[in-house]
């Protein structure tokens, strides 16, 4: 995270600095501005010091300046200090802390940054093991102002929701996603192919279990057994096969035996 380009000439000064490689004199700045509790650049200038500081090595202090900012509740810069937080505990491994800092980001209600905040906050909540959780903030990240980071949270939704045994949900996330345009297109397009061969084997299993005339019924065996390999589930192909071959429908049973026979 980096300071935004800045009016104010002490600001533009201390970014300057930053960038040029002078930390010492940065912080500063930096420091002087953040120390004058009514300055109009409080916010702005606690949230460079904890940049700064935190470029320096000097973690603690970095975070100490990033509260400072994120204290003055401002929409903007007390989002960037709160992120700035979550990311420095996250880094620690400090769960709880970090939870609690982009809860803080949620909190503000500053809508560029509630995206990156729920994505985090479903990241914590997988690595707890919660699911639920995890699931409700993919959902409010997905419906946030940031398209790219809405395009990886339906993705991540999807693969959920498939591992789950729920393909007609995630390819309604899937379908939803693709709606606006962006670089995660194909990412999201193989699985909904993959949403939507769940679901075509669903349809073939359930014409099986249906006991449909003999022609149809082979054709769904042999359709079932040819798309579950696609989704890695071989030996329920092969279990498929049995079943058609040793239907107790001798009719069907030939007509299988047919449909297997083409390959060999």
């Amino acid at each position: 995270m980096t300071p935004p380009e800045l009016d104010a000439p002490a600001l533009e000064t201390a970014r300057q600095l930053a960038e040029s490689g002078d930390l010492d004199g940065s912080a500063r700045i930096f420091a002087e501005l953040a120390a004058d509790p009514d300055g109009p650049d409080r916010a702005q200038a606690a949230v460079g010091l904890a940049v700064v500081l935190a470029e320096r090595g000097e973690v603690e202090e970095s975070r100490a300046a990033a509260r400072t900012a994120l204290a003055t509740g401002h929409p903007e810069f007390a989002a960037q200090a709160a992120c700035h937080l979550a990311g420095s505990f996250e880094r620690e491994g400090r769960v709880e802390q970090a939870r609690a800092a982009w809860q803080a980001v949620l909190g503000l209600g500053t809508a560029g940054y509630l995206p990156i905040a729920h994505l985090a906050l479903a990241r914590l909540a997988s690595r707890r093991g919660d699911a639920v959780e995890a699931e409700d903030e993919l959902r409010a990240a997905i419906v946030g102002e940031d398209p790219e980071i809405g395009a990886r949270a339906a993705q991540w939704l999807a693969e959920l929701l498939l591992e789950r045994g729920e393909p007609g949900e995630a390819a309604e996330v899937l379908l939803a996603a693709l709606d606006a345009p962006h670089d995660g297109d194909a990412r999201l397009r193989v699985l909904l192919g993959i949403a939507h061969l769940d679901l075509a084997c669903a349809e073939f299993a359930g014409a099986v279990e249906l006991g449909a005339d003999a022609e149809t019924g082979a054709l769904a065996i042999e359709l079932l057994a040819r798309t579950l390999p696609l989704r890695d589930r071989r030996e329920d192909a092969e279990q498929v096969w049995s079943y058609g071959l040793q239907h107790a429908d001798e009719a069907l049973a030939a007509l299988v035996r047919e449909r297997l026979d083409r390959d060999m």
